[in-house]
């Protein structure tokens, strides 16, 4: 691939194109990116790996979901966003218990 000559090359990097099915699959390189992702979400949070992939997950199909949606019947009504706070996102589903 040309583009990832240069970009190793004059860029010092890589480049890692995320590819998706309309149904929520996804390529090799995503799903690596992915599983990467949710690793240091995991560790920097102190929570559990696979509730981290699996809220990861859950948000890319909805996305793509409504992503597929929007494409076939158009945007309706208002764009409404609502921030959320990272360091407030709980992704156990439960009460955090500490051990000392």
């Amino acid at each position: 691939n040309m583009y990832m000559q240069r970009v190793l090359t004059v860029e010092k990097a890589t480049f890692t194109p995320l590819v998706f099915s309309t149904t929520g699959g996804m390529g090799e390189e995503a799903s690596k990116f992915y599983k990467h992702l949710a690793g240091k979400v995991s560790r920097r949070t102190k929570q559990e790996y696979h509730h981290v992939i699996s809220y990861i997950r859950r948000k890319l199909r909805f996305v793509l979901l409504k992503t597929c949606i929007i494409s076939l019947r158009g945007h309706r009504g208002r764009v409404r966003t609502i921030p959320e706070e990272p360091n407030e996102l709980d992704l156990n589903f439960g009460p955090i218990v500490e051990y000392y």
